[in-house]
C-alpha cells in the first residue's frame, strides 16, 4: 500500500497519526523501545515545516485513512519492517528513473527546484546566462514529494514560490543510482564495473557509455556539477563579450532536456549510434511518436527533428557535447577533427538549433511539453 521508497520514520508516523496505532503497539511490532518510536514521530512532525513534505504526508495520510478497515495487522502498515519481502512497483521505478535525471541537473551550479501551490509540476531552474533564470527540467509533483521525504532536497527559501536545493544525501543517492544503472548495463556493453554503487556515491564524477562507430561503446567521464556547455558559456571572446549568446545556450539545454526524457522510455537501451554517425540514415522523425508532450517517445521525436534540422556534421558535435556531455577536445578526437575546430562548429550548430526552436511549430511543442 505504501511505496517502497518511503523512509521508515515516515511510515511509523503515518501508522500512528493516520492509522491510529498506539506508540507502544508500534514499538512491539518493530521490536524496539517506545521512546524510539516517539522520537521518529516527533522527527517527522518537524519535517512538516517543509511544504512538499507536508503535502506528501497529507496525501499518504488520506490514503491510509480511507483504507483503515484493511489495516488490522501492523505488518500491513509497516512494510519497511520487512524490506526483503518488498518488490519495487512501477511508481518506485519511476522515482529512480526521475532521480537520475533531475538530481543530475540539481547538482549543477546555481540550479534549484521551484514549486508553488498553483503549479501542477515542479521545475528545475538555473542561471545559464547572467540575469536570467532558465528552465532546464520539469518533474511531476509526486516525484518532488518523494525527493523531499527522502531528504534528497531541502527547502532553502519559502514563499509563494518555494526553492529547493540538492542535499549531500541527494548527491550520494544520485551517484549510487548512476552506478547501479551502469552495473545493469554491464552485460550489454561488455564493461566490467570497477567500483560498487556505494563507493561511487562518494565520488564527484559520473560516467556514460557513448556509442561509437561499429557499435562499440566508449566510456565518457563527466563532472556532475557542470556540463561542457556551461563551461563554454562562461568564456569570452577578444571583445569581452560571451562567446555563446543566451539563445544558443538555451537551445543546447533544451536539446539536453529532451534527450534525458527520451532515456526514460520502455526501451532501456536506446540505439543512439545512428544519431552520432554523420551521413547515415537517422530514420524518420515522425516514426518515433505521434504528438508532442506524450512522454519519452515524443521527446525522442523532438531530438530527432532537432538533429535533422542541423544536418550531419553539425548535429554530431552538438549531440556529443550537449547530450553525452563530452568535452570539446574529446569530441574533436572522436570525430577526427583538427584541434580547436570544434568550438567554431559548435557555435554554428547551436545557432542553427536555436533557429529550429524559434519556428512556430517548435514553440507550440515546447509549451505543450512544459
Amino acid at each position: 500500500m505504501l511505496p517502497f521508497w518511503l523512509p521508515e520514520p515516515a511510515v511509523t508516523y503515518l501508522a500512528h497519526t493516520s492509522a491510529g496505532h498506539a506508540i507502544r503497539a508500534l514499538a512491539r511490532a518493530k521490536g524496539c523501545h517506545a521512546s524510539t518510536v516517539l522520537r521518529q514521530v516527533r522527527k517527522v512532525e518537524a519535517w512538516r515545516d517543509d511544504p512538499l513534505v507536508d503535502e506528501a504526508l497529507d496525501e499518504f495520510g488520506r490514503t491510509i485513512a480511507s483504507q483503515l478497515s484493511e489495516l488490522n495487522e501492523l505488518e500491513e502498515v509497516l512494510p519497511v519492517s520487512k524490506p526483503n519481502t518488498q518488490k519495487s512497483t512501477s511508481a518506485d521505478l519511476k522515482i529512480e528513473r526521475e532521480a537520475r535525471r533531475i538530481l543530475r541537473r540539481l547538482c549543477e551550479k546555481g540550479a534549484f527546484l521551484a514549486v508553488a501551490p498553483n503549479m501542477e509540476k515542479a521545475v528545475v531552474l538555473r542561471e545559464v546566462v547572467p540575469g536570467r533564470q532558465n528552465r532546464i527540467a520539469v518533474v511531476d509533483r509526486d516525484v518532488a514529494h518523494a525527493f523531499a521525504l527522502q531528504e534528497w532536497i531541502s527547502c532553502e527559501k519559502q514563499g509563494k514560490i518555494c526553492c529547493y536545493e540538492i542535499t549531500a544525501v541527494g548527491r550520494a543517492a544520485l551517484k549510487r543510482l548512476l552506478a547501479e544503472e551502469r552495473q545493469a548495463k554491464t552485460t550489454n556493453t561488455g564493461f566490467a564495473e570497477e567500483h560498487s554503487p556505494f563507493q561511487e556515491q562518494h565520488r564527484d564524477y559520473a560516467e556514460r557509455v557513448v556509442p561509437g562507430n561499429g557499435g562499440k561503446g566508449e566510456k565518457v567521464r563527466y563532472n556532475l556539477a557542470e556540463s561542457p556547455l556551461s563551461v563554454l558559456g562562461r568564456k569570452r571572446g577578444k571583445d569581452g563579450k560571451p562567446y555563446l549568446d543566451a539563445d544558443l545556450i538555451e537551445a543546447g539545454e533544451r536539446l539536453r532536456e529532451d534527450f534525458e526524457l527520451a532515456q526514460m522510455g520502455a526501451s532501456t537501451t536506446q540505439n543512439w549510434e545512428s544519431f552520432l554517425t554523420a551521413g547515415t540514415n537517422r530514420g524518420s522523425a515522425g516514426s518515433f511518436g505521434s504528438s508532442p508532450a506524450e512522454g519519452p517517445s515524443d521527446a525522442r521525436t523532438r531530438v530527432a527533428k532537432a538533429l535533422e534540422a542541423m544536418g550531419p556534421g553539425l548535429s554530431d558535435i552538438v549531440f556529443r557535447v550537449c547530450c553525452f556531455l563530452e568535452g570539446l577536445e574529446t569530441a574533436e578526437k572522436r570525430l577526427g577533427w583538427s584541434a580547436r575546430s570544434g568550438k567554431v562548429v559548435l557555435k554554428i550548430a547551436l545557432d542553427r538549433l536555436a533557429t529550429h526552436y524559434r519556428s512556430p511549430g517548435q514553440i507550440q511543442e515546447f509549451r505543450k511539453a512544459g
